[in-house]
């Protein structure tokens, strides 16, 4: 629903994530009511001003509909029993230790944070494209949290704002060069600090610093492939999802490719690093939940 994106759109949410194929907002639980309220009170206020019909179903998500009859949620409910029962019998993988239902997890790379010493006063804000990055720099330097924090995504300003962050732009596009245009579009002339991992796949830098924005860059972690005694075999049809170019790298590593696999790209720039003979298949938005979520379509 182009409409109800365009609604949405304005009030930034980052705890609700709109999914317009069931039309719905779905809340994501991992945070806790003190987080999500805020949201939930400006979603709800809004949908009334523009004279929309909703309701809160039993997963605290927010339904858009003209009633919650008991026939809908006899009828929610028989369709949750059989997705629950089906989605079970799914062989998804997540190749790191974040948790998301329906998903397993199988780790083939460790963080490692790379202390820097740096003067953040001589700038206007911090860029974030990784929670790891946030969470590498917060273990040697608490300062980052007074200044403006621009963020990639909903995932990444979700840490921002959990480690008492000062978060400030969350963008749109989800993606490394679109999120640096739209850095571009509303902050020219600042001074930027983007900090990052050892290794990138996007061009944020040159594209602000060719744009009147100064942006220099800030190293604070290492992805380093995970040891495995011996290879993994994964079962047959397992559905495996790809985050960066750095999973696939550890994941080849340690793992053989079954021609009964599927892969989910978590976004175009990762898409680029698989070998020649598998075509992924690109997530609708650069979350793990739509990742999951993109699984399960395919598998069902």
């Amino acid at each position: 629903m182009k409409k109800m994106k365009n609604i949405l759109e304005p009030l930034n949410l980052i705890y609700y994530e709109y999914d317009p194929k069931m039309n719905l907002l779905i809340l994501d639980k991992n945070w806790p009511a003190d987080y999500t309220f805020t949201e939930l009170i400006k979603i709800t206020h809004t949908l009334s001003k523009n004279h929309i019909n909703f309701f809160i179903d039993e997963n605290k998500s927010i339904v858009i509909a003209d009633s919650d009859t008991l026939f809908n949620k006899i009828k929610r409910y028989f369709k949750s029993t059989v997705s629950n029962i089906r989605n079970r019998k799914m062989n998804i993988y997540i190749l790191s230790d974040k948790k998301v239902k329906w998903a397993k997890n199988l780790p083939v790379f460790e963080i490692q944070p790379i202390k820097q010493d740096v003067d953040f006063s001589t700038y206007d804000a911090l860029i974030f494209t990784s929670k790891n990055a946030i969470y590498a720099l917060d273990t040697f330097d608490k300062t980052w949290k007074k200044k403006p924090a621009y963020a990639i995504a909903p995932q990444t300003a979700k840490i921002v704002k959990h480690l008492g962050g000062n978060l400030k732009f969350v963008g749109k596009e989800k993606h490394g060069d679109q999120f640096a245009l739209e850095i571009v579009k509303k902050f020219k002339h600042q001074k930027l600090l983007y900090v990052r991992a050892s290794t990138v796949v996007s061009d944020i830098v040159n594209i602000l610093n060719t744009n009147d924005i100064e942006c220099d860059e800030l190293i604070v972690y290492q992805t380093v492939c995970k040891p495995f005694d011996k290879k993994v075999k994964l079962p047959k049809n397992s559905t495996i999802i790809f985050s960066s170019p750095s999973t696939i790298e550890c994941f080849f590593k340690n793992i053989s490719w079954d021609e009964s696999y599927k892969a989910i790209s978590i976004g175009n720039t990762t898409a680029q690093y698989f070998p020649s003979n598998i075509t992924p298949v690109i997530s609708d938005t650069t979350s793990l939940d739509s990742c999951v979520k993109k699984a399960i379509e395919l598998n069902s």
